[in-house]
């Protein structure tokens, strides 16, 4: 499946992460990934170590184009792909993010199965109001973010493997309105660390126990934490050394106290 051993930062059984850059296409094998978890960097002006988030729209949209191509590449025919974006920004002019990368992601082989709507529950968003208490330039801004639905191939997995969801789990998770709360960037210690809510649905929901989850933007391990606890393979890509390391030490610490491991 990995191509580059030498980047390899981290592995504990069937989980892998590596300090690589996800453009570089060479990094994994070709159609070797059954589902693709990821909230790559947002261009609303976040702080990265190893990231310029505040990069021109039209460069960061061919950014985009670029690594959703390699994970295209990278992805088996039936794979999922769930991308965590927002539905649109305001800092630096108002654009339809959700949109436009819906859209490339389409032209890059992608198909659209559909859209989750993410109900944070966080008002820290309306940080602008535009004109206050006036029509002449008031800004609306919802305060939720997009999971995009999409694959590879064909919707229907065409092999039969063990699904581990349960009865409650499927009904509420299929309805495609999801509300939990946001993480602590101050707790994790990464600017846009996603809750391990929203790997852990949608690992059981759209993947079955020992396919391959890959997070290429690791960032804090979330990913990498609920794919090891829910029995799946794991393939992490991180550019940045911090956050390679927080995401192992996280990883390590997370499964010895949920596990008793490393004891």
């Amino acid at each position: 499946m990995l191509n580059n051993v030498d980047n390899t930062i981290f592995h504990y059984k069937d989980i892998a992460l590596f300090q690589d850059s996800i453009l570089n296409k060479k990094l994994l094998q070709k159609e070797t990934l059954d589902l693709i978890i990821t909230s790559p960097p947002y261009n609303v002006g976040i702080e990265y170590n190893s990231n310029a988030d505040s990069n021109d729209y039209k460069e960061y949209l061919e950014f985009c184009k670029i690594w959703l191509k390699n994970c295209y590449f990278w992805a088996k025919n039936g794979a999922r792909f769930c991308l965590n974006i927002p539905l649109d920004k305001n800092k630096g002019g108002q654009q339809s993010v959700g949109a436009d990368l819906t859209q490339i992601a389409k032209k890059v082989g992608w198909k659209y199965h559909s859209t989750i709507i993410w109900n944070e529950g966080n008002i820290s968003r309306r940080t602008a109001w535009g004109s206050w208490l006036s029509a002449s330039a008031p800004y609306v801004i919802a305060p939720v973010e997009l999971i995009l639905v999409l694959y590879k191939g064909e919707w229907k997995k065409r092999y039969k493997g063990q699904s581990d969801i349960q009865r409650q789990e499927f009904m509420d998770w299929t309805n495609g309105l999801w509300t939990f709360n946001g993480e602590s960037k101050k707790r994790i210690g990464h600017p846009a660390p996603f809750p391990r809510e929203l790997p852990r649905r949608c690992i059981k929901l759209f993947s079955f126990v020992g396919d391959v989850v890959c997070d290429p933007f690791s960032g804090s391990g979330t990913t990498m934490i609920e794919s090891y606890l829910n029995q799946r393979q794991f393939v992490g890509i991180e550019l940045d050394s911090t956050y390679c390391e927080l995401s192992k030490n996280r990883f390590l610490e997370t499964i010895k106290k949920e596990e008793g491991l490393f004891e």
